[in-house]
């Protein structure tokens, strides 16, 4: 059963020079229990969906079209008090800066209540206060850091409590927006495991936010690879590293270091990604595509193609033939 279905969504940000199409016609499922993936470079809108999905745009940020359908209703459009039931409650999210997600004058275990309260206002404080010693359990933290400070912890104790924070209200669905960010490969690796002890433990549904492919790999059942705004391709995860067919999920991956067979030399991807201000329809990787032929025609409009099981690629007309 699917727990969330995104169709058709457009996002942008009006800005002094022009409109930013930061999401345009993004399409995804998530079910049950599942892991999603979202990858791209830098700027591709993969923070924009999942600010989206919780509808915590920047002021200048808005939807224009489509539908985010959670738990069967469709929330696109809900008042900012219907919508606060929605959040933590429903969809809770790992931001991505660890220290900037806390009040630094603000004890955690605090911070967390406040979460708890909002949406159980009838637990007593001591019920509260177990209910976080139990996710501090689940995330591997020791229970004196209730009391601690933000700046007292370390960034892979900070990351770990912002884990708890999102779990303290029991959602259906987790975002982990690089929830990695700016900590060392073995604090990094802690954290991986982190988050899947919990989606196992709590048999949540998770979307995971990347750049780093390896991750998605490692984390995911099923992944979306965005670029410029779209998703260009689509699928379950193991389908797409064995076969990729967009241009963009091939030059990713040519990209990435692996340590399972022959050694191949990596492939940088030249040039660098269009502006998302009054984007021109059609093609937007042309520019950089190591793989464009003649018979390319980069003008003609793109549209995500079923061409296997689950397995979709944005590709123009040219390529459906």
């Amino acid at each position: 059963m699917n727990i969330l279905e995104v169709k058709n969504l457009d996002m942008s940000y009006k800005t002094l020079d022009g409109e930013v199409e930061a999401v345009k016609d993004v399409s995804f499922t998530v079910k049950e229990g599942e892991s999603f993936g979202i990858v791209g470079e830098s700027g591709c809108g993969k923070t924009s969906v999942a600010m989206s999905l919780l509808q915590l745009q920047a002021d200048n940020g808005k939807i224009t079209n489509g539908e985010i359908i959670f738990d069967g209703k469709n929330i696109v459009g809900l008042s900012e008090n219907q919508l606060r039931k929605v959040r933590w409650n429903g969809i809770s999210i790992v931001f991505q800066g660890a220290m900037n997600s806390w009040n630094p004058v603000v004890k955690i275990g605090e911070q967390i209540r406040e979460a708890i309260r909002e949406h159980y206002p009838d637990k007593t404080k001591e019920e509260n206060t177990n209910k976080i010693l139990e996710l501090f359990d689940i995330v591997g933290l020791d229970s004196s850091v209730i009391d601690r400070f933000p700046h007292e912890l370390s960034g892979g104790m900070k990351q770990r409590a912002v884990i708890a924070l999102a779990l303290s209200c029991d959602p259906k669905l987790i975002i982990a927006d690089e929830p990695t960010t700016a900590l060392d490969v073995v604090i990094q690796d802690q954290i991986l495991n982190e988050i899947r002890k919990v989606q196992d433990v709590l048999g949540l549904s998770l979307i995971y936010i990347s750049h780093d492919i390896a991750v998605i790999a490692e984390m995911t059942d099923n992944m979306a690879v965005m670029y410029a705004g779209r998703i260009v391709e689509r699928g379950p995860t193991k389908e797409i590293f064995a076969n990729p067919r967009h241009s963009y999920t091939k030059s990713l991956l040519e990209s990435t270091p692996s340590v399972v067979g022959d050694k191949v030399k990596l492939k940088s991807l030249e040039g660098e990604p269009p502006s998302l201000i009054n984007k021109e329809p059609g093609c937007s990787f042309a520019p950089r595509c190591p793989y464009r032929e003649e018979s390319c025609d980069p003008s003609l409009d793109m549209e995500l193609v079923e061409i296997g099981s689950d397995h979709y690629v944005d590709i123009c007309s040219v390529g459906k033939k």
